[in-house]
């Protein structure tokens, strides 16, 4: 066996569901990164403009290298559709239901890499990333032949769909490179084209727009075209800051990331769950209540979701999320959670809860918060409430 086929063979044994090596040269799709990123569509994820040259091409992360292997493993999951959509639950994005994906591919592509070493002689070290690196792995994915870039902007495969954590490996080594697809009947400017693979499978999207469609923050703003600061994945994880009053309505009882323009795609609607043990969803993840929520404190937080991709929004941010979920969800049963977290918690976090307690029925969240503003003294605590409770009077307004 050749080493480029054994490398593929090592990395499936790794447990990774798909491999394939590209040429290491000037980045695929740079211009393009490039282009949305001068849009401003990046919002408050300024590292990426910092690495943006560093992108160009990979030789600027290994100047020897000449291959890139990529890996990706799937993350499918099949979850109670009236468990995840039940407005009392918070919820969570598929991703980040299992341990952290970043450990557990980076453990595996370093001993992929210490196995080629060996195999090739070489002493140095290649360079592995995952999510952890300024490589545009998408792209170079889909240049490898391992999917097609779809409407929803994700990396999709014809057998295993777009459920995928995509990393890899630069080496030195020069590898057989896998073949790119080829455009067998092309339409436009590539959106609705018809792609086939080395294997004879085909992949587009054609005419469909389903996830398009089914953002409710119109975040996909034409096909592969996504502005980050409308994405209910970049509002409840990424941004730090005040979640936007128009969109918060929007993000219904997302907790921590968004699943939503996969879960309509055609090309998921039969994947079989993740097989990585790593991956299995933890039970306390999987629709936990949001009164269960909304009670954990920082130590409990941190308890609850230690080793999980969640932990990056921190408990401010998270907690954030799910005073939006709760104040989306409307019920009275918040209230006191809520009341809680606006006489005590960050002004960030009082904010939001503040913004829910005017959204529960019955009147009740906003006669609390009412009864709440005249007892308390802190002059920032106050003006947030009031700005709650203007808005929620404004609303109310426009509606008549």
């Amino acid at each position: 066996m050749d080493i480029s086929r054994a490398v593929k063979a090592r990395s499936l044994a790794l447990g990774f569901d798909l491999v394939a090596i590209a040429p290491v040269g000037p980045s695929p799709d740079w211009e393009r990164y490039q282009a949305w990123i001068q849009r401003g569509w990046a919002g408050e994820m300024g590292y990426l403009a910092r690495h943006l040259q560093l992108k160009r091409d990979p030789r600027a992360l290994l100047p020897n290298a000449r291959s890139l292997i990529l890996v990706a493993l799937n993350y499918a999951q099949h979850l109670d559709p009236a468990l995840v959509t039940d407005p009392a639950r918070g919820r969570i994005a598929i991703y980040a239901l299992g341990r952290d994906y970043h450990k557990v591919m980076r453990k595996a592509l370093i001993e992929l890499d210490r196995w080629l070493a060996a195999q090739s002689g070489r002493s140095s070290r290649g360079r592995v990333f995952v999510d952890s690196a300024p490589m545009l792995e998408r792209s170079w994915a889909a240049r490898a032949g391992m999917g097609f870039i779809g409407k929803n902007a994700c990396l999709i495969h014809p057998r295993l769909g777009s459920w995928l954590f995509l990393g890899g490996l630069l080496v030195p080594e020069a590898l057989a490179p896998d073949p790119p697809p080829t455009v067998v009947e092309k339409a436009g400017d590539l959106r609705d084209s018809v792609w086939r693979f080395a294997d004879g499978r085909m992949g587009t999207c054609g005419a469909c727009t389903r996830c398009l469609d089914a953002c409710p923050t119109r975040a996909l703003v034409a096909p592969r075209q996504l502005d980050a600061r409308l994405c209910i994945s970049y509002l409840t994880i990424e941004q730090w800051g005040a979640i936007p009053m128009e969109l918060r309505s929007r993000i219904g009882n997302w907790v921590f990331g968004c699943d939503l323009c996969q879960e309509v795609c055609p090309w998921n609607h039969r994947i079989r769950p993740a097989a990585h043990p790593a991956l299995r969803p933890h039970p306390d993840r999987i629709a936990p209540p949001l009164l269960e929520l909304l009670a954990l404190d920082e130590a409990a937080f941190r308890r609850r979701f230690a080793g999980s991709p969640v932990m990056r929004a921190k408990w401010e941010g998270f907690m954030r999320n799910v005073c939006v979920a709760a104040g989306n969800w409307g019920s009275p049963l918040a209230r006191e959670a809520l009341l809680a977290h606006v006489r005590e918690s960050s002004l960030l976090v009082a904010e939001h809860a503040a913004w829910a307690l005017t959204r529960l029925r019955e009147n009740s969240g906003r006669a609390a918060l009412i009864h709440v503003l005249h007892r308390i003294t802190e002059p920032s605590r106050r003006q947030l409430i009031q700005r709650a409770l203007a808005e929620a009077k404004g609303t109310m307004e426009d509606r008549r």
